[in-house]
């Protein structure tokens, strides 16, 4: 596994989505979840003082010595894009179309897992970016993302809404990359490594080969020649949803 954020989400399978009162409570339970295993954490703008629990844990690593991915969700502007980026956060997200942050992140170089629920929101944020996020998922369910998987096969699709840990299995299934949780992981350490336990030795990386028997395969083969799309710090980025254009579009980050 490489320390780029999708080879982590792809690896990992579920991404902590955390909304708490203040900055001094999002980095206990971010610390906590990299104690547990985890390593990409996602941080959301409606925590008062976010940017400065982001610098915080931006900084720490995870339970094998791997530095912490720390993204910012609910970013909806491009001051928020900005400032995110600018206190170290590793990926941003929106939970719905977002072209200021999509500027932003392309200016910058940076990953930016966009949100979309229709097909042609998906659609276009896979297009740009490489990576949608499926919101709300709940309203479409597990078999909205297999539909969105059979025309989207290299996508990095990632499903946020009303679920909870034991459902995960079921939309890996159906081809989520990674499921996006924001509420029902376990407060117990023990019980919070056995959650992020339970997916690891069967997901491979991306580059790995397909996993068994838990959903799409992410591969690393090269991209469709579709033309040239946008340039993102001097680099052409090809507009297909294949893995060049996802590394293309993102630095990568040493693991």
């Amino acid at each position: 596994m490489t320390g780029h954020p999708y080879d982590v989400l792809a690896a990992q399978r579920l991404l902590p989505v955390l909304r708490n009162a203040d900055a001094d409570e999002a980095v206990r339970a971010t610390t906590a979840l990299l104690a547990a295993g985890c390593r990409a954490v996602e941080l959301t703008t409606s925590t008062p003082g976010w940017a400065g629990a982001v610098a915080r844990t931006a900084e720490l690593a995870d339970a094998h010595g791997h530095p912490a991915l720390i993204g910012v969700g609910t970013v909806t502007t491009a001051a928020q894009a900005r400032a995110a980026l600018d206190a170290g956060a590793a990926f941003l997200v929106s939970p719905y179309p977002a072209p200021e942050v999509r500027e932003v992140a392309a200016r910058r170089g940076a990953v930016f897992v966009e949100g979309g629920f229709t097909p042609a929101e998906i659609a276009s944020a896979v297009r740009a970016c490489g990576a949608a996020k499926v919101f709300p998922a709940h309203v479409g369910g597990p078999g909205f993302v297999r539909s969105l998987r059979a025309v989207l096969p290299d996508a990095v699709l990632i499903p946020t809404g009303g679920i909870g840990p034991d459902d995960v299995p079921g939309w890996i299934a159906a081809g989520a990359t990674a499921v996006g949780i924001g509420s029902g992981l376990p407060s117990d350490p023990e019980a919070l490594a056995a959650v992020f336990a339970r997916f690891r030795p069967a997901v491979p990386s991306r580059s790995a080969g397909p996993a068994v028997p838990a959903g799409p395969a992410v591969p690393a083969g090269p991209a469709a020649s579709a033309g040239p799309g946008p340039a993102v710090q001097g680099r052409g980025v090809p507009d297909g949803p294949g893995p060049a254009s996802r590394r293309a579009a993102a630095p990568e980050f040493r693991p």
